[in-house]
């Protein structure tokens, strides 16, 4: 992909982007050290961040001073199913947190090949159950709670939303999902490997999405829960809020994912960034284009949270 089909005020941070060594073994728990230890920065003053070790798995408990409005979100981390940790968004969940006045969560999960699917979902399940558990503690209200986050996190919480309206019980009040990894069918796509997609192009989807699946990805069904999008029925689900930019690998599947929740009569606001390669809020945060976006979503999730009607600027295809 050009360079110059890139937004301008984020080209030179996406040239310093290397592709993602996720082979061989030794260099993808390489990938993943540096992920535990290394935080983009600290955490936005005035918010506290507490570490919970649940199951084996740590969950970062972020809890803004002063006044709180009773709501929490609870955040999945990306990284394709095969690398991550919740510290990667150190600053995204202390600014959201301060931002609404919410108490954010964000959980760990295990990680593909090792632990195949259903292990990043049960353990992200278990997150949301240990968060009802400890509601009063935490000084929330179990009834307004979202669930959120970013690549292939967005897509396990896509999934978690599914899987908890099929159980019944207390609902998340919102799904709030940057670019979510929701169809296993793309990779599968050969002739999107010529694209070379910047940041996260379809070879590294493929291993992704073939590591998670213990299977090769795009066959003719996937296990319940497994991709977002191959869900045939979406009616009843909570609101939506999906952004990607329209230079994304996952462009097409997140605006047909948003077009088939409405047509399932589920609101959804879809945001499309024009020259966004994917994942560009985490990694050009200072830019405009990514402080207008995340006024944008945090405006939405805040009025599914907190009643407030806060409205952002910004540039983004919001329909």
């Amino acid at each position: 992909m050009k360079l110059d089909s890139v937004a301008p005020e984020l080209r030179r941070s996406v040239t310093r982007i290397p592709r993602l060594p996720l082979r061989p073994k030794w260099v993808l728990r390489g990938v993943r050290a540096l992920a535990r230890r290394h935080s983009p920065g600290d955490p936005v003053k005035g918010v506290a961040v507490d570490i919970v070790d649940e199951g084996g798995q740590g969950m970062r408990v972020y809890t803004p001073a002063g006044d709180r409005s009773g709501a929490a979100l609870l955040w999945v981390h990306g990284g394709g199913y095969v690398i991550g940790d919740a510290l990667q968004d150190e600053v995204f969940c202390s600014a959201t947190a301060h931002a609404l006045g919410i108490v954010v969560v964000s959980t760990n999960y295990r990680l593909a090949p090792e632990h195949p699917f259903p292990a990043a979902l049960d353990d992200t399940f278990a997150a949301w159950e240990w968060l009802g558990r400890s509601a009063e503690s935490l000084g929330i209200d179990r009834e307004r709670v979202a669930v959120g986050g970013g690549s292939a996190g967005a897509g396990l919480a896509a999934c978690l939303v599914q899987r908890l309206y099929d159980a019944g019980g207390t609902q998340p009040v919102a799904q709030w999902l940057f670019a979510p990894m929701a169809d296993d069918r793309t990779a599968a796509r050969r002739e999107l490997d010529q694209v070379q997609h910047r940041v996260w192009n379809n070879a590294a989807n493929r291993l992704g999405w073939g590591a998670y699946l213990g299977a090769e990805p795009g066959g003719p069904r996937t296990p319940d829960y497994a991709a977002a999008a191959r869900r045939t029925d979406l009616r009843g689900l909570p609101p939506a809020w999906i952004s990607v930019g329209d230079i994304d690998l996952f462009t097409e599947e997140c605006r047909a994912y948003a077009e088939r929740l409405r047509e399932a009569g589920v609101d959804c606001t879809f945001d499309l960034v024009p020259g966004a390669p994917h994942g560009f809020e985490t990694w050009a945060p200072d830019t405009r284009i990514s402080r207008e976006l995340l006024e944008r979503g945090r405006a939405w999730l805040g009025a599914r949270l907190t009643g407030t009607t806060a409205q952002a600027p910004g540039e983004g295809e919001t329909v």
